[in-house]
């Protein structure tokens, strides 16, 4: 997901049991929870991602559509 500059983006993730993305890894390896990754985003540090509400009316984290899902975010590699 390196866009070719120096803006931080997300390279894995680590899931719990159900599968639900619980912390993720960026490109300069900083870890972080999902809550604090949304606000990195929301802030504009981390890029090719974005947060929307979903239906069930809570704020989600997904990658910027770009027609390749290999750098969605449920398809990075978990660490």
């Amino acid at each position: 997901m390196n866009t070719g500059n120096n803006e931080e983006t997300f390279v894995a993730v680590r899931k719990n049991n159900e599968g639900d993305i619980v912390e993720l890894k960026t490109s300069t390896g900083r870890v972080m929870d999902y809550k604090q990754a949304q606000q990195e985003v929301q802030n504009g540090i981390i890029s090719g991602a974005n947060v929307f509400t979903g239906r069930d009316g809570e704020p989600h984290l997904r990658s910027n559509a770009d027609g390749n899902p290999d750098n969605n975010l449920d398809n990075l590699p978990q660490f």
